[in-house]
């Protein structure tokens, strides 16, 4: 019976894992393309879901309010790379700073902590409970997963073209891409609106998805993100080398992190310790490389050294 439960819950954890996988790639973006830690992640988790609730509650179409909370997340962004570039204000800094202004900001736009929306009375595109029994024009995996599919068919255009180029060119050597004439600022800064952006769409689908936008929602954000980007390179990365399977192997990433998380649940591990968890989790993975580089360096030594 226990693993029936299990099975049956399998469903529900991918659906959210690709709700998560969107940010999960705007995190990609910022902290493997840009190379920029952006904690601004946490409050736009929750921005994206309060501004499409409150637009949905006050009668606007679902497609106009998921457009609004993505603009919202891209006004994040904004902010945030402002902060950066105009200001002075290192990146990591730069993203608290949002972060913390948009706990306010939240708490303004939803009047209070919770806002709920009901599935039977406003049309919204995801619901738990649209994942099993129903048509297949409803079901939350099928739509989210097209939502990840034109996603990452966009970035991959965008990242094809001269602007797109100049913004990876500016991750890989800010200093050599001045030099090439490229205004690195402005494209730190687009770098950071999409990102937010993207988390925003994650956020906007997630309250739908639960029923709620919550102030505490982005909480540990950046941690999921950063272990849906970890796990993904990690098992995939020797597979997929072409830029659009990156970003699909960072959704599936998120989804990996989702069923492991359920199955720690399942297996009786206390729910309290999931944050605690995934943050060692994260950090194993990005210790990886490291070792690795170690271990190989000492090889060689000791190699030279028989030598």
């Amino acid at each position: 019976m226990q693993i029936m439960n299990l099975i049956q819950a399998l469903p529900g954890a991918a659906a959210q894992g690709l709700i998560w996988g969107i940010m999960a790639i705007g995190v990609y973006l910022t902290f493997r393309v840009l190379d920029i830690a952006d904690l601004t992640v946490d409050g736009t988790m929750c921005t994206g879901g309060a501004v499409c609730i409150m637009m949905m509650l006050n009668g606007h179409n679902v497609w106009i309010s998921l457009l609004v909370a993505i603009l919202a997340g891209m006004a994040a962004g904004l902010l945030t790379g402002v902060f950066h570039t105009f200001m002075g204000i290192p990146a990591i800094l730069a993203g608290i700073l949002t972060q913390l202004s948009l706990y306010s900001v939240n708490l303004k736009i939803m009047g209070k902590a919770n806002q709920a929306i009901n599935v039977d009375k406003y049309n919204i595109l995801v619901s738990l409970r649209r994942i099993k029994n129903v048509p297949i024009t409803q079901n939350t995996i099928l739509i989210v997963a097209l939502f990840i599919i034109v996603v990452i068919a966009v970035l991959y255009w965008f990242f094809g073209t001269e602007l797109g180029c100049s913004l990876r060119a500016t991750g890989c050597n800010a200093n050599m891409s001045r030099a090439q004439g490229i205004n690195t600022n402005f494209c730190k800064v687009l770098g950071l609106m999409i990102s937010n952006g993207l988390v925003a769409l994650s956020s906007a689908l997630l309250a739908q998805y639960q029923g709620f936008a919550d102030v505490n929602m982005g909480r540990g954000a950046i941690v999921i993100g950063l272990a849906a980007v970890i796990i993904g390179e990690a098992i995939f990365s020797r597979i997929f080398r072409n830029f659009a399977l990156k970003l699909l192997s960072v959704a599936f990433g998120s989804i990996l992190y989702y069923l492991v998380l359920q199955t720690v649940i399942w297996m009786g591990i206390d729910t309290d310790l999931l944050k605690l968890l995934s943050a060692f989790v994260v950090a194993i993975f990005l210790a990886i490389p490291y070792w690795k580089g170690k271990f190989t360096k000492a090889a060689k030594h000791g190699g030279n050294h028989n030598a």
